[in-house]
């Protein structure tokens, strides 16, 4: 079997990611902040450790500001519901997740101003477009950092220059970015970053977080639930303290145990190395693609502003049938249709009838892309 649906869920996992959550469920299985038996400290140590290293790992100063959600829908809406009112002008791209796009549409209902730039048919943001879009009155600019469909990045810094001199701020959707390349939350002056634990950090799936810049005034975000955080409990207020003011509920500490692992193993291997192998998998299976007669490729001809996502078309078939050809007589495993972005499939020109993603990983090998490449080759030919 060869796996290249890592843009949904990464796979194989790490030993260790596997490892961590046995040996926390078996040693540290109390409730963090409950109690004050050696279980419940032992939890909480884990999970302290883990918003540590997170923080470590996208450069922000306070651990307490990174956040645990169930993935990164969960964290996008956190900012969404909770920082936004009628009124409020927010800026986003055409090439945007559902992750994004349905609380958006949502909240125009009730009175948000939404204004959309569009992107080119490779994905690729012009840069003018977006500076004319965020003005004095823009409160938020929402912008995926790479996009699901074809892989294309987004120029997140510049646009977080141009957001900040108009006294708006930045939320990044790095559902496909984190784990995948190096992001550095300082020097990119991201705000808000919402990631998913079970793609490119190596986690499992059901974890996730939002890390909130160091100089965000966390009292503008009002919290996307409240409950009991184990934290000053003769209140029946919701704290306002960090990160109890945003994490109500027994937390997942066996998900938070194996993100920590998935994180720490992409830091052992150096996530520059990881990013190295992907980009030459996409490197080849993008000019094997492009070889192949009645076959578009979409997405960004420079490798260096795209991940390893690489969607196509064929003249002669459906994408419903090139994924079920992979798999059943090949066993080869990818994802087509509109991978829940029908926005960026209407900038690319395939909506509705999507594309075929492949999306290698980690654990992908040259062999793997090689044998994809002729199975593709004798489904086209067929």
């Amino acid at each position: 079997m060869i796996y290249l649906d890592n843009a949904a869920t990464s796979w194989p996992k790490p030993p260790e990611v596997l490892k961590a959550m046995v040996d926390v469920l078996q040693h540290a299985g109390g409730n963090p902040g409950r109690s004050g038996h050696r279980l419940s400290i032992e939890a909480a140590r884990v999970i302290y450790n883990a918003r540590e290293d997170i923080a470590r790992f996208f450069n922000i100063g306070d651990p307490s500001r990174v956040i645990f959600t169930s993935n990164a829908t969960h964290a996008i809406n956190l900012v969404l519901q909770g920082l936004l009112k009628p009124g409020d002008r927010v800026v986003t791209s055409s090439i945007e997740h559902n992750a994004v796009m349905r609380p958006l549409r949502s909240l125009e209902k009730q009175g948000l101003i939404l204004h959309t730039v569009p992107c080119a048919p490779d994905g690729m943001l012009d840069m003018r477009s977006i500076a004319a879009a965020i003005d004095s009155h823009t409160r938020l600019v929402v912008l995926i950092h790479a996009s699901n469909v074809m892989g294309t990045m987004l120029p997140v810094a510049e646009v977080a220059h141009l957001a900040h001199h108009a006294g708006a701020l930045l939320l990044v959707d790095a559902a496909q970015t984190a784990g995948a390349v190096p992001i550095d939350m300082k020097a990119g002056r991201i705000d808000f970053l919402a990631f998913t634990g079970h793609k490119g950090l190596q986690g499992p799936p059901g974890i996730g977080g939002l890390v909130i810049g160091d100089h965000v005034d966390t009292s503008q975000v009002e919290p996307l639930m409240r409950g009991g955080t184990g934290s000053q409990s003769e209140l029946e207020l919701q704290p306002e303290s960090l990160p109890d003011k945003f994490e109500s509920g027994t937390p997942n500490i066996a998900g938070i145990a194996g993100l920590h692992a998935g994180i720490r193993w992409l830091m052992d291997r150096g996530i520059h190395i990881i990013r190295e192998h992907e980009l030459e998998l996409t490197r080849n299976l993008i000019n094997g693609l492009s070889s192949m007669p009645g076959i578009k490729v979409y997405g960004t001809s420079d490798l260096e502003r795209r991940t390893a996502i690489i969607s196509f078309t064929a003249n002669n078939k459906e994408v419903s049938e090139i994924g079920l050809k992979l798999d059943d007589d090949y066993g080869i495993l990818v994802r087509v249709g509109l991978h829940c972005a029908p926005a960026a499939h209407r900038t690319i020109g395939t909506f509705p009838g999507g594309t075929v993603r492949l999306a290698p990983g980690a654990f992908t090998t040259m062999d793997d892309v090689n044998k994809t490449i002729w199975a593709i080759e004798q489904i086209i030919a067929s």
